[in-house]
């Protein structure tokens, strides 16, 4: 590992500033992961740091898994177990385990999904006479999720109320927490919310982790939402050698409480931190930086940054104005088509990034037709089908027979035929005894409370249950799980239940084994505890790969952290991008439209090589008439010598056979705009040099005579609007 040679002069500063606060902005592609890994490996191996005494926290189990591999390249060693680099929930549930009891919790809790939490919130909508079509529990789950966000407990929810409604919402979440605690179990927003409730509540366990972790690094810190800040702000206060990674320019998920005043305001809230900016890119083309620079810098609220790159200025943006939106997938075809003869590229270098999953179809369609191979990211989860929750759930009562709600999905799994009236009485039988549903169903079959032949079942379920619970102690994960399918015939039951989809379904099951395997390969605690909590906290994004031979077609929200050769950004439109949320909403505070732009910059600097650009003149919406569309306003916003004809940058796109289309085509044929201009020799598209603004290339030039206007936008004070006779501007 040396250092000056494999890291360039401002890498190497932020690798080598190790004390005290610091600030490192880290613009996209400009080897953020790299310079977090080198930093983790300068303070172990040359400054003598404990790996147990670091703490590196990230988003996802790809992320954390990708800097332990690199770390440990890095330090040539064959594991780093005692080494903390995880994501934020993980790392609360290691705290949690072992300090959890301070709070009346027992260390075995279990973890809710996003269908336990609402199975849970029913139960709490039933209790209350609550009707679900009045107050739906996707809503309350939404509602309570962004509570905990915010770090308000369902008094403080209920004291910022302004409406009926939300005072029902409070109620509802006051007995979800009620019950969550009763099933000893805390669902994905509490980790974070417990955890910081374990640090102000109990002072000594608080300090043994401040104690624990000298250096803190955090990666994607503008990611972070208020219960995450206030976690790492706990933890820093000690020695404050927290060192922060990300870019205010790529903050977009404040539909999930991510706060951008986070990544802000690091300096006000550490006012000796050092900030380093990361400006060089090693991903992108110099004209695809220049044109998402030009985006994202009319935001107000950023840090000033430019990436620049020694990779050449690349192909121009291609911007394509489609009739309508089977005119524009048919484009995106023609073009993938025509790239991957000519240039010889694999279908894994495409992707078609769009705002909403609603316009995927067209586009699946078009693909399907052009006999193009895809795949679709943000289809079902792999830990969301039926079958694999299923087993979950066994997996979850032998690890802990005190969960209901698993308890309750396995009881006629495969079919037992306990029926709802059976259930019902040994659920009031639990609650007039104080008892689990699983110690009430024990209890009532030593009497007679219940009818023979549902005893009988009832029996045999409890041995099933005990027998596994039994060799679990004395085997790995992937014996329990095969041992439970066996037992209970799970698969021949599925060839009944459902014979068309059961090798689909089968298929499914033998990839859970194979993740049991690697888990017991991979992982320092291979109990079944630990198996669940890495079940419970893998997201979609930990498991997508790029496809070899497939296009891939996918959110803007989810390629972020991805990159691809040549990048299609579709739905260039105003109400697409920038979104407006509903049909009836045509205005966007500020900070929406600021996200909405951080988003279209997060989308264009995926692009490696070519980023192609389209939008329809009309588009239908779920079934409505072709509604006219306006381009989106964030096109107007880079510079015209960017951007190219369709029939150029190497594509030739042939003609659709489609008469109204060839003649919307024929009135179309440029893409970049033409203007008049009596403003001297300047032209739209000339980079020019102001007194006080400095430089920037002129973006339009409106009116006649004394009235003429020019529109420039200067690299560090973005759009301004000058009169010509006053300009007083100079060619570059």
């Amino acid at each position: 590992m040396n250092l000056e040679q494999e890291l360039n002069p401002v890498q190497l500063e932020a690798v080598l500033h190790t004390e005290g606060p610091l600030l490192i902005l880290a613009g996209a592609g400009s080897g953020k992961t790299r310079v977090i890994t080198y930093r983790i490996a300068h303070l172990i191996r040359d400054k003598g740091v404990k790996p147990w005494n670091l703490l590196a926290v990230t988003f996802t189990n790809k992320a954390a898994r990708e800097m332990q591999e690199r770390v440990k390249s890095l330090l040539q060693v064959p594991s780093l177990s005692n080494l903390w680099i995880s994501t934020f929930h993980s790392a609360c549930v290691r705290i949690l385990r072992k300090h959890i009891h301070h709070l009346g919790f027992n260390s075995h809790f279990v973890i809710y999904d996003t269908a336990d939490r609402l199975a849970l919130l029913k139960e709490c909508e039933k209790d209350l006479n609550i009707d679900e079509k009045t107050l739906a529990p996707k809503l309350i789950s939404s509602r309570i999720s962004n509570a905990k966000s915010c770090l308000w407990t369902p008094e403080e929810y209920k004291q910022r109320a302004t409406q009926f409604l939300d005072e029902k919402i409070a109620q509802v979440y006051k007995l979800y927490q009620q019950k969550l605690k009763q099933n000893n179990a805390l669902d994905f927003d509490d980790l974070l919310m417990v955890t910081v409730q374990l640090f102000q509540e109990i002072p000594e366990v608080l300090h043994y982790y401040q104690e624990l972790f000298k250096y803190i690094l955090v990666d994607e810190y503008q990611d972070t939402n208020h219960a995450q800040y206030r976690w790492i702000y706990h933890l820093a206060q000690k020695h404050r050698n927290l060192c922060v990674v990300g870019d205010d320019d790529q903050s977009i998920y404040a539909f999930r409480m991510a706060d951008i005043r986070n990544i802000l305001d690091f300096e006000k809230d550490y006012p000796e931190a050092r900030l380093i900016k990361l400006e060089q890119n090693y991903r992108s083309t110099q004209n695809i930086l220049d044109a998402a620079w030009s985006v994202v810098v009319n935001n107000r609220n950023r840090k000033q940054k430019r990436l620049w790159t020694n990779k050449g200025s690349g192909h121009k943006i291609l911007l394509y104005t489609a009739y309508n939106e089977s005119d524009e997938a048919r484009f995106v075809c023609e073009a993938i088509s025509q790239l991957h003869q000519q240039e010889s590229r694999d279908y894994s270098h495409f992707a078609i990034l769009y705002r909403i999953n609603a316009q995927s179809r067209s586009f699946e369609e078009s693909l399907v037709r052009a006999n193009i191979p895809y795949t679709l990211v943000g289809g079902l989860k792999f830990y969301d089908r039926k079958e694999i929750k299923d087993l979950l759930a066994y997996l979850r009562v032998i690890a802990n027979s005190n969960d209901p709600l698993a308890l309750k999905r396995i009881l006629n799994v495969p079919a037992r035929h306990i029926g709802e009236k059976t259930l019902e009485k040994i659920e009031n039988f639990a609650r007039q005894q104080g008892y689990f549903l699983f110690q009430a169903m024990k209890e009532m079959a030593k009497t007679d409370l219940l009818p023979s032949r549902a005893l009988k079942t009832i029996h045999q379920f409890i041995q099933l249950i005990d027998d596994l619970k039994l060799y679990a102690e004395t085997h790995t994960v992937s014996q329990v799980l095969q041992r439970l399918l066996e037992v209970t015939s799970y698969r021949e039951w599925l060839k009944e239940e459902d014979p068309l989809d059961a090798e689909n379904r089968i298929e499914n099951i033998q990839e859970l084994l194979a993740a049991t395997l690697e888990f017991e390969q991979n992982a320092s605690d291979k109990s079944l505890l630990a198996f669940l909590d890495q079940a419970a906290l893998t997201s979609d994004v930990d498991t997508y790969q790029t496809q070899a031979g497939m296009v891939t077609l996918m959110t803007l929200h989810s390629a972020k952290g991805l990159e691809f050769p040549v990048v299609f950004m579709v739905g260039m439109e105003e109400g697409l991008l920038p979104y407006y949320h509903g049909s009836s909403n045509f205005y966007l505070s500020e900070a929406e439209r600021e996200e909405e732009r951080r988003l279209c910059y997060v989308g264009m600097t995926r692009a490696k090589e070519r980023l192609i650009l389209t939008l329809a003149n009309s588009r239908r919406f779920y079934s409505s008439d072709g509604w006219q569309r306006q381009p989106s306003s964030f096109i107007e916003e880079i510079p015209s010598f960017l951007l190219e004809k369709v029939t150029l940058s190497g594509i030739e796109v042939q003609g659709t056979r489609n008469p109204e289309v060839q003649e919307y085509r024929r009135g179309h044929e440029s893409l970049t705009p033409s203007y008049s201009s009596s403003l001297n020799s300047f032209q739209i598209g000339d980079e020019v040099r102001h007194a006080k603004f400095g430089r920037g290339v002129i973006r339009n030039i409106e009116g006649q005579g004394d009235n003429q206007k020019v529109i420039v936008y200067f690299y560090d004070f973005g759009r301004k609007v000058l009169l010509a006779k006053q300009a007083r501007l100079e060619h570059v």
